[in-house]
């Protein structure tokens, strides 16, 4: 069975369900009268489905541009009830959202790049530690040998979460006391990882971005610093961010790719939040892939993202009489 049909098994669609419960009810709140008898898209559905995703913190942007799609998908294919014209939103929905790479696989590195080094960020209270851990565990489960990398060494807390992570996730962790040099742990790290014949490597770094001069800074050492030991390395910069802060997360992802290369996202907290239209913006307006998405606390609750499925969990409910 390959990944993406193991993580989109009934059991995990069911996950994933739950998880964007609180989005989907928000939605249905709305838009299940909305859609009840309709035949045509008139001004006072678009007026409504535009509250109603806005609710849900879709944004207005994206929220136009998907009305708009919308109009069009339905004056070129008629529709004869609110399932067919459900079937026409998510169409438009998903005509806005980059596909996920067919050379991409969840939980997967390539063969010729080992140790596989990803370096993490996002600012602090994201979920940026926990996600480290179930990513780390995930990794484990497929089979590769992990290590961790704690260079976010300005706060004793983050190296404290990030060892309670690592004994989870059964995977060894490089650290140095706080204070350290952040680029000289990642140093340590991945001259480890290398000695030591590890698969993957997952570095924590600093989550502040009051300074965005002194970020771009600090990440582009600690770069420079891991590819000078590994040609090629970081293989990939992945930013954390809480999807239950809603459009402040769009925030945050445009802050951080004005100062640094980020090559995926991963969006938490959806399990908590009626916000879980974020991620429909940050995907649209990113254009940067999310690779995953955190949908509760356990080690398992991260799921790799597919757009399909996101979006048909999103707006799929019960018939409409």
């Amino acid at each position: 069975m390959s990944l993406w049909k193991r993580f989109f098994s009934t059991d995990k669609k069911a996950e994933l369900d739950s998880g964007l419960q609180r989005t989907r009810d928000n939605l249905w709140s709305r838009l299940g009268k909305l859609f009840t008898g309709k035949s045509t898209i008139d001004e006072d559905l678009l007026d409504q489905l535009e509250e109603a995703l806005v609710s849900a913190d879709v944004g207005i942007d994206t929220t136009v541009e998907i009305l708009q799609r919308l109009q069009e998908k339905a004056a070129n294919q008629r529709y004869r009830n609110s399932h067919e014209l459900q079937q026409l939103l998510e169409q438009a929905v998903l005509s806005l959202l980059p596909p996920v790479a067919d050379n991409w696989e969840p939980f997967t590195i390539p063969a010729n790049q080992r140790p596989y080094v990803i370096l993490v960020v996002g600012v602090n209270g994201v979920g940026k530690t926990t996600t480290i851990g179930k990513l780390a565990y995930q990794y484990k489960q497929a089979g590769y040998q992990v290590m961790l990398g704690a260079a976010d060494t300005f706060r004793a807390a983050a190296v404290d979460q990030l060892t309670i992570w690592s004994q989870r996730a059964g995977v060894p962790l490089v650290k140095q006391g706080m204070g350290a040099d952040p680029s000289a742990v990642a140093f340590d790290t991945v001259q480890s990882a290398m000695a030591k014949n590890m698969d993957v490597v997952i570095i924590d770094t600093a989550g502040r971005l009051h300074n965005k001069k002194h970020l771009m800074e600090e990440l582009g050492k600690i770069k420079r610093v891991i590819g000078k030991k590994l040609p090629g390395a970081p293989h990939e910069i992945l930013l954390i961010l809480d999807g239950s802060t809603g459009q402040n997360a769009l925030e945050q992802a445009r802050q951080f790719m004005a100062v640094t290369e980020i090559t995926g996202l991963v969006v938490t907290k959806l399990d908590g939040t009626a916000k879980g239209g974020v991620v429909l913006a940050i995907s649209h307006q990113c254009q940067v892939p999310i690779r995953y998405i955190g949908l509760g606390e356990k080690i398992t609750d991260l799921q790799p993202f597919d757009p399909t499925s996101f979006v048909h969990s999103l707006f799929d409910h019960q018939p409409i009489p």
